[in-house]
């Protein structure tokens, strides 16, 4: 969604490993820098991580589907590609701007008040009229809209048809030609300012004059007097440096502007990346796609992307997790908050008894997992300043004991749990070290999403979370 015009004017794929997260103590508390720094990784390895850790919202929430969206998006190639010639912008970035905006739909609108994102780039009439150059008469656009409902409603296509017509003519943005121009001229005119085509398009939906702030406060120094794209070039800053950069403790000013727009404006770059890569499966490898769409939907996270069913080993009974942990494929969690960050709920593992199990053999992780955890509880208590723990209430399971949690827990799944491969764990939504803690929580996980090293969840006592195999090098930053 294109900011407006005043903030303009002043504002799963495997990858290599390598990406640094912290030089991590013995648990003591004692950490050096900060904890999500990811320097060693190239910018390409970074974004190619970021899309797939924010994929499943485009497979989750695009209208009728991915298959359907990537069908509407489609028909707009031509009308892409000539606007990439014309304002020398990545045809592919482009249709991935599209899918994410309007998913394909020329009416689309962000709301019933005209002057909202409307149409396929999701335009807002003051950007359109005072910055792009567009046709917009809100008064007689929004009457032809209320217009149209009513004949929607009532079943009159004929009447919809004539009455769309006649608002494309006094609304440039439902027109698809003049709305995808437009949305060419602005990315043409962002990436003048900043020097840099991923800066451009970021700005599409957080805003010139929002990015160009977090830039400046991340570069730091003198910058008075410099352009913005100076800054950029001296700084060597691109937006992968600066959104994994940026944190709570490290260019904390250049983290709290995008913080305080509490509109998923930081990721939005990693969406659009994501959106391109369903388009080019989508004309490449349909069968793919197709095994995407379902492993993205079968829950309410990428969790199964992560760990697609039959692929991953599944315990069957307790009998299998005792040879796992004797085989050094599962770690014990222990209650040792002042290590690990986390206060085991001595409730894990009740169900056992029912089984004629102890209840320590459902309180066990994977290795990459169990290191994960340990990360994030270190992690939000450093961040945070607060020494009080988290509460990790759930660990590995078998089959058995799934069987019998499905029937007390509306929650539990009696379909392929994550839980069974020793690679989830779920943690109490309740932050004894108040506002500050929740907030630490909050940005860890959406690091560690970003990061593709998760996947996660709320539910409606805990947050569900789902280690990726790609973990392990944590386990060495924790011995």
């Amino acid at each position: 969604m294109v900011a407006a015009a005043v903030l303009i004017l002043t504002g799963r794929d495997s990858s290599p490993p390598g990406i640094d997260l912290g030089a991590l103590s013995d648990g003591s508390g004692g950490r050096g820098g900060d904890p999500f720094t990811a320097s060693n990784a190239s910018d390409a390895d970074l974004e190619r991580r970021a899309a797939a850790g924010h994929s499943h919202v485009l497979y989750a929430k695009s209208p009728g589907g991915v298959f359907a969206t990537a069908r509407r998006v489609e028909r707009y190639r031509p009308l892409v590609e000539r606007t990439a010639r014309e304002s020398g912008t990545d045809p592919d970035v482009l249709e991935g701007l599209l899918f994410l905006e309007g998913a394909g739909r020329p009416d689309a609108m962000a709301s019933e008040d005209p002057e909202a994102a409307a149409g396929l780039t999701q335009i807002l009439a003051e950007t359109g009229t005072s910055l792009l150059g567009m046709s917009i008469d809100v008064r007689r656009s929004g009457r032809l809209t209320r217009r149209i409902r009513r004949a929607q409603s009532q079943g009159l296509e004929g009447r919809v048809r004539r009455l769309e017509g006649r608002r494309r003519r006094v609304d440039d943005r439902f027109a698809p030609a003049k709305a995808i121009a437009a949305a060419g001229r602005y990315l043409e005119l962002a990436r003048k300012r900043f020097g840099r085509s991923d800066l451009a398009v970021e700005s599409y939906h957080s805003g010139i004059g929002n990015l160009e702030q977090a830039l400046r406060a991340y570069a730091g120094g003198d910058a008075s007097g410099k352009s913005i794209a100076d800054v950029v070039e001296e700084a060597d800053l691109s937006y992968a440096k600066l959104y994994f950069g940026s944190s709570p403790r490290s260019h904390e000013a250049a983290y709290r502007i995008f913080a305080r727009l509490g509109d998923d404006s930081a990721t939005y770059l990693w969406r659009v990346f994501a959106a391109r890569e369903i388009m080019r499966l989508f004309r490449n490898d349909e069968a793919k796609l197709d095994q995407l769409d379902a492993l993205q939907t079968a829950k309410g996270s990428d969790e199964e992307v992560l760990h697609p069913p039959g692929d991953t080993k599944v315990f069957e009974d307790a009998g299998q997790i005792e040879d796992a942990y004797g085989d050094g494929d599962l770690d014990t969690f222990p209650d040792e908050p002042g290590r690990t960050g986390l206060r085991r709920d001595p409730r894990m593992g009740q169900l056992a008894r029912r089984l004629d199990q102890a209840p320590r053999v459902y309180r066990g992780l994977r290795p990459q997992a169990f290191a994960l955890a340990t990360f994030l509880g270190q992690s939000v208590r450093e961040l945070s300043g607060s020494r009080a723990p988290l509460t990790i209430t759930s660990t590995v399971r078998d089959t058995d004991y799934q069987r019998l949690l499905v029937r007390r827990n509306p929650e539990a799944t009696d379909a392929y749990s994550l839980h069974t491969t020793g690679f989830a764990f779920d943690i109490r939504r309740r932050y004894p070290g108040g506002r500050r803690q929740a907030e630490a929580f909050q940005f860890a996980l959406d690091r560690l999403q970003s990061l593709n090293l998760i996947a996660w969840v709320r539910e409606p006592g805990a947050i569900h979370i789902t280690v990726s195999g790609e973990a392990a090098e944590l386990e060495s930053l924790l011995e």
